[in-house]
């Protein structure tokens, strides 16, 4: 099934019962007054977080959803069933906004975290509720109201530790599959990922999730090549990997396409921007060794660099699992700076 990251659905609460007229009417009570009971609320509609889905490919086909209409009122003062709720399972990560107002609803995350976001309408009133001293046979009732109604535009905001960015080509997902469980279509050309793919990545017990986005080209903070659907995905991260590769060009060629991507992150979010980076050289099995540390020195003298840079090939797993334990200890110390 396609990856989904965005979708606009139209949600509706359930509409409450009428409430019933109704008298009571026994053997030895003729007349014994109203008891027509209320009618039951409407179901509401809820969006409940899943972690078993990671996109939105169920919205391709299912668009509308309801909550069930409340139940009417009936004799002897009987109160209608409520309408049961109509649940949506959302990935984590799922933001929610009003397409109307464009206002932001929900930020969905935790596991069974849930949010209403179309409440069901409230049950009508019966006539036994309208009985009074100067009225004693009201045959006035109220009907159930309508549900609320509104359009939700959904967009998922992949949930990951790490996240890989780089240009087309530059050996992304052949990194995925090999520090993690992942397994993309993994292909010598151009744009072989078309979606973000998500994998888990161990080291000794404990694990972190890398996201590969599609390979970013010139002007993707402006949408070229849909580019601001990609790098969204990269907001919740907590470390960007920077995968260049050295092993068909010069150093130039890899600082200005260091800079290419370093230009698109900040014009799409200074935020983005910020968040760590270190720098990949991918396919130094291309290289013989003297090549690589003048490639690796060069790069970083131009790009007046200071942060780590790691020297691996994807292909053969060379230098990868070091750089998976580095990844490791990296997370574990910020989590202990929030302790």
């Amino acid at each position: 099934m396609n990856f989904v990251d965005e979708a606009i659905i139209s949600v509706k609460g359930g509409r409450g019962g009428d409430g019933s007229q109704s008298f009571r009417r026994e053997k030895f009570l003729p007349k014994g007054g109203p008891d027509g009971g209320n009618g039951g609320n409407g179901g509401d509609v809820i969006l409940v977080v899943d972690t078993q889905i990671n996109n939105l490919s169920l919205f391709r086909y299912a668009r509308e959803f309801r909550g069930k209409n409340g139940q009417p009122g009936s004799g002897k003062n009987c109160t209608g069933a409520r309408g049961s709720d109509c649940e949506i399972s959302v990935p984590p990560g799922t933001l929610v906004f009003d397409v109307e107002s464009n206002d932001f609803i929900a930020d969905m995350v935790g596991d069974s975290y849930r949010v209403t976001v179309a409440y069901g309408g409230q049950g009508g009133l019966g006539n036994a509720h309208f009985k009074s001293s100067t009225n004693r046979a009201p045959r006035k009732i109220i009907p159930g109201n309508l549900g609320e109604g509104r359009e939700l535009r959904l967009e998922l905001q992949v949930l990951a530790d790490v996240g890989l960015l780089g240009l087309p080509n530059a050996g992304k997902s052949t990194l995925l599959s090999s520090i993690s469980n992942a397994k993309p279509l993994v292909g010598s050309y151009p744009f072989t990922t078309l979606h973000p793919q998500l994998g888990i990545a161990e080291y000794q017990f404990e694990r972190f999730t890398v996201a590969d986005i599609p390979g970013l080209i010139k002007g993707a903070a402006m949408g070229v090549g849909l580019g601001t659907r990609f790098l969204r995905h990269l907001k919740r991260t907590r470390l960007l990997l920077h995968i260049l590769d050295i092993g068909s060009v010069g150093p130039n060629d890899v600082v200005e396409n260091c800079k290419s991507i370093e230009y698109e992150l900040e014009a799409f979010d200074e935020k983005l921007s910020t968040l760590p980076r270190w720098l990949i050289l991918n396919k130094c099995d291309l290289l013989e060794k003297r090549e690589i540390a003048i490639m690796a020195q060069e790069v970083k003298n131009q790009l007046g660099w200071t942060g780590p840079i790691h020297i691996i090939s994807a292909h053969t797993r060379d230098g990868c699992d070091r750089l998976v334990e580095d990844i490791m200890s990296y997370l574990n110390s910020k989590k202990s700076e929030l302790v």
